[in-house]
């Protein structure tokens, strides 16, 4: 992608509830009567919206937001539970800006439906350009905003377009650590190529949703940490030096999945174990790819706090260009489509004794650079 612009942090002051109180009672009236003007409305100052389970504080208090010098940051949220998701782009200081709201208070005609991310990645640089333009006014209108933590975050992509592609033991340490606690023996040597798989499109989840847990189904559910990248236009036959060229961003995601069901049943075929509905939560946005060193990143997993995973791009056997080439050899990838790249070591499942995930646990999944997403597991049953 050609995005190149740079985009500075907002100079615009902490929309807190507490720095809002601080103010004189006549500045405090005029920032409320600017907000109201714009249909800003605040969680925190609406006892309604977190009645119905807006923000569930106890998963999503603090989210962290990693500052980044250019690019877009990318989510879908509700401002409020009356209102249906939408886009939008998350400023260095957490605020929120409504593309809709925007586009509705300008009245700019946009290339793309501003209630869905795949409807704007469809439009490439096109769509791009214009959320960079919304940005750039809705910057200079210097009013306050909901944060992060003031509205609910959905998956970026809330409902895929096709199946999540997936990438097995790409890291050496992960294929080795699973070799002895593996039920098929009969993979000993590390594959010459990519190993590909898919998820169902259901297994999507929010960054700070629950992951349902069904002890009647089996009581194996293990976290693998992982780098999403969403393909930014359609291609095939990809060759490696271009592949780059097709990513549109990246996210965090967590290749949730149920061991047992994986390789025991089935005739150890992956796909019912890694596509229970909910075992694949994405988020908290997408960082466009101009905006990520892959170099930098650091893939961490942490169960109640407890690190359990950590490794580095560096350490994936196929880099992202391979992995893109490889892929879409004789097969047509999307705009909008996602791929999750592979797993650092230190899954559950070859610890010894194992360890499985179980209700009340919070599976921490982590991208240095890009976001964290926090997940509650919690019991069908």
């Amino acid at each position: 992608m050609d995005h190149k612009k740079n985009l500075n942090s907002s100079s615009i002051a902490s929309d807190s509830e507490e720095a809002a109180t601080a103010l004189p009672n006549s500045q405090r009236r005029r920032l409320l009567k600017s907000s109201l003007a714009t249909g800003v409305l605040f969680s925190s100052a609406n006892p309604a919206s977190q009645a119905q389970g807006l923000v569930e504080k106890d998963a999503t208090s603090n989210i962290a937001v990693p500052k980044i010098a250019k690019g877009l940051r990318l989510v879908t949220f509700s401002p409020t539970a009356d209102q249906k998701p939408r886009i939008g782009v998350v400023l260095n200081d957490g605020q929120v800006i409504d593309i809709a709201m925007e586009l509705q208070n300008s009245k700019m005609v946009s290339s793309f439906d501003p209630y869905s991310m795949l409807s704007l990645i469809h439009r490439g640089n096109e769509g791009l350009n214009q959320i960079q333009e919304i940005q750039s006014r809705a910057m200079r209108l210097r009013i306050m905003r909901p944060t992060v933590n003031q509205v609910k975050l959905f998956s970026p992509i809330p409902r895929p377009q096709s199946n999540i592609y997936a990438v097995g033991w790409n890291y050496l340490d992960h294929f080795e650590e699973g070799r002895e606690a593996r039920a098929d023996k009969a993979i000993q040597e590390f594959p010459k190529n990519p190993v590909f798989f898919t998820k169902g499109v259901y297994t999507m989840n929010g960054p700070f949703d629950p992951i349902p847990f069904d002890a009647t189904n089996s009581i194996q559910a293990d976290w693998e940490v992982e780098l999403a990248l969403i393909i930014g236009k359609t291609g095939r036959n990809i060759s490696e030096e271009k592949a780059m060229d097709y990513v549109y961003g990246y996210s965090v995601y967590n290749d949730t999945t149920l061991r047992e069901v994986q390789q025991k049943r089935h005739g150890g075929q992956w796909f019912k174990g890694k596509s229970l509905d909910g075992y694949g939560p994405m988020g908290p946005w997408i960082l466009t790819a101009d905006a990520v060193d892959l170099n930098q990143t650091r893939l961490i997993c942490r169960v109640n706090g407890v690190e359990k995973q950590n490794g580095t791009y560096a350490q994936m056997y196929f880099k992202i260009p391979r992995i893109i080439a490889e892929l879409s050899r004789g097969l047509t990838l999307e705009a909008g489509d996602i791929i999750a790249t592979g797993t650092p070591p230190g899954v559950g499942f070859s610890r010894k004794p194992p360890e499985f995930l179980k209700p009340g646990d919070i599976m921490e999944s982590e991208v240095t650079g890009i976001g964290i997403i926090r997940n509650p597991i919690r019991s069908e049953v």
